[in-house]
């Protein structure tokens, strides 16, 4: 089957999926300002992304589905900038609990949370956990750019991971979605570098409110991305998921 959306498939035909065992990928963005130059919908559109083409370099061997994508997440420390959306703990907990619920209700018995927001990171850890024990079923979790890590950081030619409206993600938008960079804007697009949320080394961890970070909602430099730079970028973060998914635990 060469669609792998579950939007996109009919019930009779997700309901053959479910019963061979398929994994269903269930993609965690965000709604939030990514600067002048990104549109706010980066960080869903490139878990999507990912989580899409994975399924497809698979397959021929391992049945997998792509849930809609969950476009809202924790974003709390972007609200000063305007034009983001945000959930409280609680409710992120709440819809993950039922769509999840849904997906086994749906005869599945595999989820893997792929996760595109660094602000989600560390609170899908804990609830993946909370999840599974309400649910009876595990549910596993991981980001797209810490299972593709490696070839993020061998891409790149100003920092070594994804920071935030970057020269990665811009790169990556470039690549799949060049209709909505703003290209004009991209000679200012350059902030401070940042450690992502989740990867922070201080010893204490101190909420600090985005704006007093990056003034210009943009960490690191986008100055120096490229078209090709994103299509590597998402090849690699697709071929590392693959590989998780080629060897994932069946039901």
């Amino acid at each position: 089957m060469s669609e792998h959306r579950w939007n996109r498939l009919t019930a009779p035909e997700l309901r053959d999926l479910a019963a061979r065992d398929a994994l269903v990928l269930l993609p965690v963005g965000s709604t939030e300002q990514h600067g002048a130059h990104l549109p706010t919908g980066v960080d869903d559109f490139l878990a999507a992304e990912v989580c899409t083409r994975a399924a497809a370099l698979v397959s021929d061997r391992v049945p997998v589905v792509v849930a809609p994508s969950t476009w809202c997440g924790l974003a709390e420390h972007h609200m000063a900038f305007g034009g983001t959306l945000t959930l409280s703990l609680s409710t992120l907990h709440a819809l993950l609990r039922d769509l999840c619920r849904s997906v086994l209700r749906a005869g599945f018995g595999r989820i893997l949370l792929v996760n595109g927001h660094g602000g989600n990171a560390t609170a899908l850890h804990a609830l993946a956990t909370e999840l599974t024990a309400e649910l009876g079923t595990g549910i596993a979790v991981t980001s797209y750019f810490t299972t593709g890590a490696a070839v993020i950081a061998r891409t790149l030619e100003t920092q070594r991971q994804l920071m935030h409206a970057c020269e990665g993600e811009t790169s990556m938008m470039l690549a799949a979605f060049p209709e909505l960079v703003r290209r004009e804007l991209l000679p200012h697009a350059v902030g401070p570098e940042i450690a992502l949320q989740h990867e922070d080394p201080a010893p204490v961890h101190h909420p600090t409110p985005f704006e007093r970070i990056a003034p210009a909602g943009i960490a690191g430099d986008a100055r120096t991305a490229t078209a090709a730079k994103g299509e590597a970028l998402l090849d690699g973060c697709a071929r590392a998921l693959a590989d998780e998914l080629l060897s994932f635990p069946r039901a």
